[in-house]
């Protein structure tokens, strides 16, 4: 649509509508093929009649446009035509040629000019043609440009007053300080050259320039507060992340008071030890302790355990307090301890009458994990000998000897099926793994040393053979005695060993020992496993410091006097 809607558009503009002939496009329509002017400098008002109330309009802007052309008679709005109005002089009408158009709004040549309204023979209708406005049916008659609503803003270039270089004034009411109102008041006044039309073509605001510029800076003043409250929010979260983040974490001073025991189990870090210590009320944060952990250079050495600390101390003295091993609150049982002493060392630790844990295990042997293979011998003197594998326990004062042993067998368990006694015992022959963990047993009794484990463990082997006439298959070991003694002697005369029948007696029965001697640690248990093959058939330790091991039965007596010797035996 052109300015104003007066080209071919969606509104045609009939000319039987009284208001046919807009407010500023003043000007005549020239008969068909003439100039309007006749070469003469025409006068925009000369041809006006005064039935037309919007005739008397200014020309504007010095432009003369063409009104609609004569409408057919059977189709008023089908065949309008457009001319350009020639310019001053001689110039021709572009669109004089153009052929007719049937349908639609937009312009065509007509067969026949006819006369428009204020020439002679002009009148407002065609023949007998109906008002098609006048209809019930008809859509109301358009507006004139000047009365229409919501019209277009015209384009700067035809607007004298729009300058480029000026900024428009923000008219939204947040910013002029006017409530919905003031502002539909303020509309009235528009600077826009269209309020001619409207009666405020003075261009005025009439006094509310003032107005506005106070509304103005109260709303630049909310604004500032608003956002000097964001900024002032978003620096205290920064400052406060920042703290969390790079600031010192919240500690303790000092060493503390009191006792707090505290247990960190098997697989615990740094930040889950944090978190126990600090639920247990001994540092103030667990940032704190990692901090400190990392810091001191034996803090990664932290074991599972329980520990004795105290309340409200220093995350660094914490981590000094924990890798010191006397503040760790632990039963520790050492490599080849046999049950009895097992059973004494826990009644001591937690606190109980003595015999309490040997009496708990024996009425609770049964429910204590043992694996299948276990117990098998009617003259094993303790089922659980050798299941309570040696290692360091956490224990508290509210620790059960049930518990403990609980955790003594599981551990055995897991470190037996990880060492393969199975595999082991179909390689020498042995009755199943609970004649391998005997043999180990033994092991770890009569040997000082790495070295003496694997040498030992072949010595055993080489002696259940059933071609060994050397010993007769017998192993002939002072720790098996010792055992059924519960004694740990190593003066121990001929007559008395070799005629006491005891099971666990090898001197006077051939064979292994109805089932192990104590509890063995994992060094002997891998030389069990793997043993040497040198063919040591003897071994004996002079000074209880070193073992000599030996091959013939010749190197060995010569050995075994010196032994009598040195220790007054006969």
């Amino acid at each position: 649509m052109t300015e104003y809607g007066r080209g071919p558009g969606s509104e045609p503009w009939h000319p039987e509508d009284p208001l046919y002939g807009d407010q500023g496009w003043g000007g005549q329509q020239p008969a068909h093929g003439q100039s309007q002017y006749g070469g003469q400098q025409p006068d925009p008002y000369a041809q006006q009649q005064p039935q037309d109330p919007y005739a008397q309009q200014a020309q504007y802007q010095q432009q003369s446009q063409d009104p609609f052309a004569q409408q057919h008679e059977q189709d008023p709005y089908a065949q309008q035509q457009y001319q350009q109005q020639p310019s001053y002089g001689q110039q021709q009408d572009p669109y004089a040629q153009q052929p007719p158009y049937n349908g639609g709004w937009d312009t065509g040549q007509q067969p026949a000019a006819m006369p428009y309204e204020g020439q002679p023979g002009a009148s407002y209708g065609y023949g007998e043609t109906n008002d098609y406005y006048g209809t019930p049916e008809a859509y109301p008659p358009p507006q004139p440009p000047g009365r229409r609503e919501a019209e277009p803003a015209p384009a700067p270039a035809q607007n004298p007053d729009w300058d480029p270089e000026v900024q428009p004034e923000e008219t939204h009411p947040f910013f002029t300080g006017a409530d919905d109102g003031e502002a539909k008041d303020d509309d009235e006044y528009d600077d826009d050259p269209r309020d001619s039309r409207r009666g405020g073509g003075d261009g005025e605001r009439r006094g509310k320039g003032k107005k506005k510029k106070g509304r103005s800076g109260c709303a630049c003043l909310v604004v500032s507060l608003v956002l000097a409250g964001g900024l002032g929010g978003v620096g205290y979260v920064g400052y406060s992340f920042y703290k969390d983040k790079f600031g010192a974490a919240p500690d303790y001073a000092g060493s503390g008071s009191g006792s707090v025991e505290v247990e960190i189990p098997k697989g615990s870090y740094g930040y889950d030890i944090g978190n126990i210590l600090k639920k247990a009320g001994v540092v103030k944060s667990v940032d704190a302790f990692v901090s400190a952990q990392n810091e001191n250079p034996k803090g990664k050495s932290i074991q599972a355990g329980v520990y004795l600390l105290h309340e409200e101390m220093s995350a660094s003295e914490a981590v000094k307090m924990m890798v010191d091993p006397k503040s760790q609150n632990l039963l520790v049982i050492p490599e080849g301890t046999r049950n009895v002493a097992v059973y004494a060392m826990v009644d001591k630790k937690l606190g109980l009458k003595k015999g309490t844990t040997q009496a708990v295990a024996k009425s609770k042997k049964s429910d204590l994990g043992l694996p299948d293979w276990a117990g098998g011998n009617k003259d094993i003197k303790d089922p659980l000998e050798g299941f309570l594998y040696p290692a360091a326990y956490p224990v508290t004062k509210e620790t059960k000897p049930e518990a403990i042993l609980e955790k003594m067998v599981s551990r055995s368990n897991e470190e037996y099926k990880d060492l393969g006694l199975e595999a082991a015992a179909k390689k020498y022959k042995l009755d199943g793994p609970w004649q391998v963990l005997t043999v180990a047993s033994l092991v770890q009794a009569e040997g000082l040393t790495h070295d003496d484990f694997r040498k030992m463990a072949e010595v055993v082997y080489n002696r259940l053979k059933p071609d060994n006439v050397a010993t007769n298959r017998k192993l002939e070991f002072d720790s098996a005695f010792n055992y059924l003694k519960n004694q740990s002697e190593i003066k121990i005369r001929s007559n008395e060993i070799r005629t006491n029948p005891d099971p666990y007696n090898t001197y006077y029965h051939a064979g292994l020992p109805p089932g192990p001697i104590g509890n063995p640690g994992d060094e002997a248990l891998r030389a069990t496993i793997s043993p040497t093959a040198d063919g040591w058939m003897f071994f004996i330790s002079l000074d209880g410091k070193k073992t000599q091991f030996t091959k013939t039965v010749a190197e060995h007596e010569k050995l075994n006097e010196k032994f009598k010797e040195l220790h007054d035996l006969d």
